[in-house]
């Protein structure tokens, strides 16, 4: 892979506290991709407001999120850190691509369904047309790759989609397809209280998460209470030929794997290897283990985090510099699509 010819595009929400499964699923693994790849990563504020902020707490959850990139190890010198509203060219493209896209293309749309709920006729429209803004966030730098969990793989596909019918209804060869980019193991990180669900900025129980703010007392009293069940841990019986945990046994006991899954991330270890080493040992012990590796893994990170979250102004202008470089690809990207459609320059 050469860096001239792959661009890495992808962001988080500004929505409270970025936690584990953001780390784990997302912030670790495009730290790995910075060697392969021109990478680009936003704080997405305009998708934030999709659902209603309070303003003061946005501004300091988009700082938040950034400091956040830069503790874990995604260097603003080599790739490119900003606010995406800090760059117009996502929301003009959006428009545009708004006009490519189909109703029926957005309709199947499953996130917006499980989003807006029952109350879909009181949803923004923002919050339905937020895969175009997406594929509008890739395309403008005509990103050729896109670090995606399973819940966005189906918006990627819809960017694609979007892509293809530009280049065809205008008879171009001008948007590159985007490609997904599945991380490693434990992209999908379980909530602390429900094995079954996935670990969330949104769920009511602080408990729920492991956050990236936690200090170590924090993250210890919550594993400790973390979820399990009444058993030992279990060993190699519960995984197939594969090394992969048996459905029948996921189900069986979610938390479990969930807590071995996290330590396999932490570690760098596969979750096979993971669980024979920890077979038959008892939750109380286990949990003091991962504790003990959590704390030495997420605490520099923190730690880096209060520092620079303690110089804001710091923070604000180099999110301005990242978005001026942005701003540098972005903008005749833009202006070339504005000449394809006919608009007057």
């Amino acid at each position: 892979m050469t860096r001239k010819s792959n661009r890495i595009f992808s962001g988080v929400q500004p929505t409270n506290n970025l936690h584990l499964g953001n780390y784990l699923g997302a912030v670790r693994n495009w730290v790995r991709m910075q060697k392969d790849y021109e990478c680009i990563f936003c704080v997405v504020d305009l998708h934030a407001i999709t659902l209603w902020q309070e303003p003061a707490a946005l501004r300091q959850n988009t700082r938040e999120v950034a400091a956040a990139y830069i503790a874990s190890g995604i260097d603003p010198d080599a790739s490119i850190i900003f606010a995406q509203s800090q760059v117009s060219a996502h929301a003009q493209l959006a428009w545009i691509l708004n006009c490519v896209a189909r109703l029926g293309w957005l309709n199947r749309m499953t996130q917006f369904k499980e989003k807006a709920g029952k109350n879909r006729e009181n949803a923004s429209v923002g919050l339905y047309a937020y895969p175009v803004l997406m594929a509008a966030d890739i395309l403008a730098y005509k990103g050729t790759h896109v670090p995606v969990g399973e819940d966005q793989k189906q918006h990627l596909e819809l960017a694609r989609d979007i892509a293809q019918k530009f280049n065809h209804d205008y008879k171009v060869d001008f948007f590159p397809l985007p490609e997904p980019v599945i991380g490693g193991p434990a992209t999908r990180v379980m909530s602390l209280r429900d094995g079954a669900k996935k670990m969330s900025k949104s769920d009511e129980s602080d408990y729920s998460r492991i956050n990236m703010t936690d200090d170590a007392d924090t993250i210890a009293l919550k594993f400790r209470k973390a979820k399990t069940d009444p058993n030992a841990l279990p060993g190699p019986e519960s995984l197939d030929e594969r090394g992969e945990v048996k459905d029948e046994a996921l189900a069986a006991r979610p938390e479990a794997f969930n807590l071995l899954s996290i330590h396999a991330a932490l570690s760098d270890a596969s979750l096979s290897e993971t669980v024979n080493r920890f077979a038959g040992m008892e939750f109380s012990r286990f949990k003091g283990e991962l504790t003990d590796l959590a704390v030495a893994k997420l605490g520099p990170i923190n730690s880096e985090m209060k520092r620079l979250l303690s110089h804001p102004d710091e923070i604000d202008a180099l999110l301005r510099k990242g978005a001026q470089r942005a701003q540098t690809i972005a903008l005749p990207v833009l202006r070339q699509v504005e000449e394809i459609v006919g608009f007057l320059h």
